[in-house]
């Protein structure tokens, strides 16, 4: 593994809060919906450049209830309009892209970003993408870990050897353009399973752990398994990020009125192609709990929440999946704007206290 500062990312003394987003699209039909949520997305992500937000992750689907299926092209406008913010996805669905036009594509937005560019790569949780690019779902595992290898590989920015079953060979290949720092940081993005996090250990790749459901409490035992396999391959320790949704407003009460009844559209819509039962409210206040996986309320509420997450996973990065169904703009722009102004310097307050 060539040297890299993997300190940029985050680090456990100062970790780098961020925000992620699928552009979740109202589902009325409207031909401009897609449209005009690309163009919040922008301006959500503008905000948060200017309010103190570390990193913004944009989520690749291809589906009617988000907007974003090309990630790097939406990174590409908020690049020309911020300067400091970091610029990734969450995730960018490598088992149905090429690896090689993924790297170029996000070298190009370092580039053009002056080096604020990263990729977190995953599976996805949809399949829209196999049939659409023509791919086999029963591939699933095949394609992901040999094009993950064939990214790997690109990492290094020299000539490429590579063999597999997902493309013809490589043979002192060389892929442009190159980046400043020598790489395009690359996280491996999991939903809970071991393989997948010794696998991101073995390609010395950050992990970001989607703490979806459940509790953060839950993905104590997955950190420790990824630092232990880091150790038996002798690699430094390397950053470990956390991706959960939430929904930041003035009061506990009024973040959890707004985001509850979005919420429960979305996962009862979502369960309904998955054969679960509709979303109660019982659900989503268990979820929004103390120790739940819904990062909800006021600052404060927030804080303190993402601070206990933090020591215990021993977090280097965390980022709040902040748009959910069809909650509206002016109160996306709303949780932004109170994440960047006053979570942040809460958590990092905190974290200097519980140091």
């Amino acid at each position: 593994m060539p040297d890299f500062d993997f300190s940029v990312l985050g680090t456990r003394e100062h970790p780098t809060l961020g925000l992620d987003t699928f552009g979740d699209a109202p589902l009325d039909d409207a031909p401009a919906n897609h449209a005009e949520t690309l163009r919040q997305t922008v301006a959500e992500a503008v905000l948060a450049d200017r309010v103190g937000v570390d990193y913004i992750g944009l989520g690749e689907h291809h589906r009617p209830d988000y907007a974003i299926s090309a990630p790097d092209v939406v990174l590409a406008a908020i690049a020309g309009q911020t300067e400091r913010i970091r610029l990734g996805t969450g995730v960018t669905v490598l088992s149905s892209d090429d690896p090689i036009r993924v790297y170029q594509r996000f070298a190009t937005l370092d580039a053009v970003s002056n080096g604020r560019a990263e990729v977190q790569l995953g599976r996805g949780s949809f399949i829209e993408s196999f049939g659409l690019f023509g791919l086999e779902l029963s591939d699933y595992d095949r394609l992901f870990a040999e094009k993950l290898d064939l990214f790997a590989a690109l990492q290094d920015e020299g000539p490429v050897s590579w063999e597999g079953t997902v493309r013809p060979p490589l043979v002192d290949q060389r892929v442009y353009p190159t980046t400043a720092a020598g790489r395009v940081p690359a996280w491996i993005g999991v939903g809970g399973t071991p393989q997948s996090v010794v696998r991101a250990a073995q390609y010395g790749m950050p992990l970001m752990l989607a703490v979806i459901g459940g509790s953060p409490a839950g993905f104590v035992q997955l950190a420790d398994l990824y630092r232990e396999a880091l150790g038996r391959m002798e690699l430094p320790e390397l950053p470990i990020g956390m991706h959960s949704p939430g929904h930041v407003a003035a009061t506990d009460e009024q973040a959890r009125e707004q985001l509850y009844p979005h919420q429960a559209e979305l996962y009862t819509r979502i369960g309904r192609e998955r054969g679960w039962p509709p979303y109660s409210r019982i659900q989503f206040e268990q979820a929004a709990s103390k120790e739940g996986a819904l990062f909800v309320g006021s600052p404060e509420t927030v804080a303190q929440k993402i601070a206990w997450g933090a020591k215990m996973l021993g977090l280097s990065r965390f980022q709040l999946k902040y748009s959910v169904g069809s909650l509206p703009h002016d109160q996306r722009m709303e949780s932004v704007r109170l994440y960047g102004e006053e979570v942040i310097p809460r958590v990092r307050e905190l974290l200097r206290v519980g140091s």
